[in-house]
């Protein structure tokens, strides 16, 4: 048996260490920092250390060390930012098995213009693009882009580096981008992930999530294994209004992705994908998280995620027929391909329960309050996110506070049971969309 480190706090980290508490391969589970409900899980505990900051060399050398003492046998990376840092590389170098990509392969997430020029260059289907690090060449561009459209169509504006899912605006009319632009990159309200911009056509169509685990390294190929299908609903408010957010929940499968669609993802973006990470010789054993942009059945790639999805995770977890741990040590072994991916029948809703003011200014320090007999009732669990436990229970801790996680047979009983559930917690300020799990409405244009 393996004592497994896990890095993150968030929703989706304690999915999944739920999921590698149920292996029978797992003694003890070890999340770095963990939150109020990573702890309450069978075999779980939360690691706090002095050197907090996990993107600074003290703090991975302090997790490092923590893994050598604990006899660690699998860390698992859960956010975006310390994979771009070079975690990964930090661990694989002491001896490590630990499952995400290398710095180098996690720029696919870290930097939109490293990631929109791989897919040109290896011939992954995407929208037209620019990228700027300035700003007068950037507000010329999008001056030149609405000058020529003989329809209103708005432009995507994105900050390059990492944003916590905040850096996208549809900017529809010339003002708009300008502000959006003079915001990103002189006021630096995304701090250094706004100083360049990348610059798209808009697509229209839906938002399909297809996570996948990888296994790539400069003598073994690469091998992508795709997840069954889900979607996340980012805007802060129903019919997709309201500022981009993290997310706001997920549901899994989606019964829009038709075959065609599924085929085409396949030939259009995961093939050409793999080979570009043969070319370029990445070392990436971990998960990919692909964005879509589906109209008909053809699939554009919206972004790359050097890592699983939240909330998607939360949605495709619970699914899961298979050991999340043996899929680790499966793809570190290069045994992707063969492995046996199997899933569950039914749909999970999985909605997002916010705090006050998210995604702006949160309010933190509310109490919540679960009502277990009634959350029983629904079968549903929760992933707790933002939030931290005190002496006389769980407060809020942060903007996305907890996911309510539902199985059912089908879509609407997955919906039904995940709104149940969400009648059993209470917090002050508690937001939450009410139309997860529905057809998603295109953003006004």
């Amino acid at each position: 048996m393996v004592n497994v480190l896990l890095i993150g706090s968030g929703g989706r980290e304690h999915a999944l260490a739920w999921k590698f508490s149920e292996s029978p391969q797992v003694a003890r589970v070890y999340a770095a920092p963990g939150n109020g409900g990573i702890c309450r899980e069978c075999r779980c505990e939360n690691v706090l250390l002095e050197q907090g900051d996990l993107l600074s060399p003290q703090g991975a050398d302090a997790l490092v060390g923590f893994a050598r003492q604990k006899n660690i046998g699998l860390v698992m990376v859960g956010p975006e930012a310390p994979l771009v840092a070079g975690i990964v590389d930090r661990f694989r170098a002491s001896g490590f098995a630990v499952a995400g990509p290398d710095k180098h392969s996690a720029r696919l997430e870290g930097s939109k213009s490293f990631a929109k020029c791989f897919m040109e260059k290896y011939g992954v289907r995407t929208a037209r693009s620019a990228h700027y690090a300035d700003y007068a060449a950037a507000c010329r561009y999008a001056a030149e882009y609405f000058a020529r459209q003989r329809e209103e169509r708005p432009l995507v504006i994105k900050a390059c580096g990492l944003a916590a899912g905040k850096g996208v605006v549809i900017a529809r009319g010339y003002a708009e981008a300008e502000a959006v632009l003079s915001a990103f990159m002189r006021d630096r309200v995304l701090g250094p992930a706004g100083e360049t911009v990348v610059l798209e056509d808009f697509l229209q169509g839906k938002e399909v999530s297809v996570l996948a685990a990888v296994s790539a390294s400069p003598d073994k190929g690469a091998v992508i294994r795709p997840f069954i299908p889900s979607r996340d609903y980012k805007q802060r408010f129903e019919d997709g209004r309201g500022p981009n957010t993290g997310g706001m929940g997920a549901v899994a499968p989606v019964p829009d992705f038709s075959d065609a669609a599924q085929s085409d993802f396949m030939t259009a973006i995961l093939e050409p994908t793999a080979r570009g990470m043969e070319a370029e010789g990445f070392d990436y054993r971990g998960f990919i998280f692909f964005g879509l942009m589906v109209d008909g059945d053809l699939c554009y790639l919206l972004e790359y995620n050097a890592r699983l999805g939240d909330p998607e995770t939360q949605a495709i977890v619970p699914l899961m027929d298979f050991d999340f741990t043996a899929l680790c040590f499966s793809l570190l072994e290069h045994d992707l391909e063969s492995f046996p991916l199997c899933w569950k029948y039914g749909a999970v809703c999985a909605p997002v329960a916010a705090a006050h003011g998210y995604p702006a200014e949160v309010r933190i320090g509310d109490r919540i309050t679960v009502h277990r007999e009634r959350l029983a009732r629904t079968g549903a669990r929760l992933f707790i996110a933002g939030a931290a436990e005190r002496a006389d229970g769980l407060y809020t801790a942060g903007g996305r506070v907890l996911t309510v996680s539902a199985w059912g047979a089908d879509r609407e009983e997955a919906r039904t049971r995940a709104y149940q559930a969400l009648e059993a917690v209470q917090f002050d300020g508690m937001g939450y969309r009410k139309d997860i799990g529905l057809p998603p409405q295109p953003p006004a244009v």
